[in-house]
């Protein structure tokens, strides 16, 4: 199983070690920069960071389209923090374009500054408590059609949306894998087949 984290900025290296440390399975995380390595990617992770960066480089690179395409073709993509607002439906930002994966409304640095940062213990839907770290994170102002997982302070904070997860918070900061281990079931079919036929799950 391959799982492509797009590559260009932020928590990179923590998804992929987190991913790696799951030594139970046959995972291969691989940082994905250009178009050519997202190739043969049974899952994408797009990780937090700067959303106005990874944004402008992924579509320079034409990752973007790409992501756009394979998802809508049955890819599993998972966004955090940053990566929520890019394969969101409408950002409030014209610097960043939604992809349009989730059907939910998000808002950038809504929490506020760096030093308004926090850790809190959500209950996420099918998983239990859960250690959120929320870093500069957005909100999620609007679900939509989108299944809500976990809220914090009466807003959603995960939710899921046929084969594409995402989440304001960041799990590759926690030491905790059952949030990667969650997506790494939808990869392998659980509530949703990777090769486009809906299980059921989040619809």
């Amino acid at each position: 199983m391959k799982v492509c984290v797009v590559g260009y900025q932020g928590d990179v290296e923590e998804h992929i070690q987190t991913l790696r440390s799951l030594r139970r399975r046959d995972v291969v995380a691989v940082r994905a920069r250009r178009l050519s390595d997202l190739d043969g990617c049974n899952g994408i992770i797009i990780p937090g960071g700067e959303s106005t960066t990874i944004y402008r480089l992924t579509v320079e690179s034409g990752m973007y389209r790409r992501i756009v395409e394979m998802a809508e073709s049955g890819t599993p993509v998972m966004g955090t923090c940053a990566g929520l607002i890019l394969i969101s439906k409408e950002t409030f930002d014209e610097r960043v374009r939604g992809m349009g994966l989730l059907d939910v409304k998000t808002r950038r640095n809504a929490y506020g500054r760096q030093v308004d940062s926090f850790i809190r213990e959500i209950e996420i839907d099918s998983i239990g408590n859960f250690m959120g770290v929320f870093i500069r994170a957005p909100i999620i102002e609007d679900a939509g059609s989108a299944k809500v997982l976990a809220s914090e302070g009466g807003r959603p904070v995960m939710v899921l949306q046929k084969n594409v997860l995402g989440m304001t918070f960041h799990p590759e900061l926690t030491g905790d894998t059952r949030v990667h281990e969650k997506f790494l079931n939808m990869i392998e079919g659980e509530g949703y087949i990777s090769t486009g036929t809906h299980g059921g799950e989040g619809e």
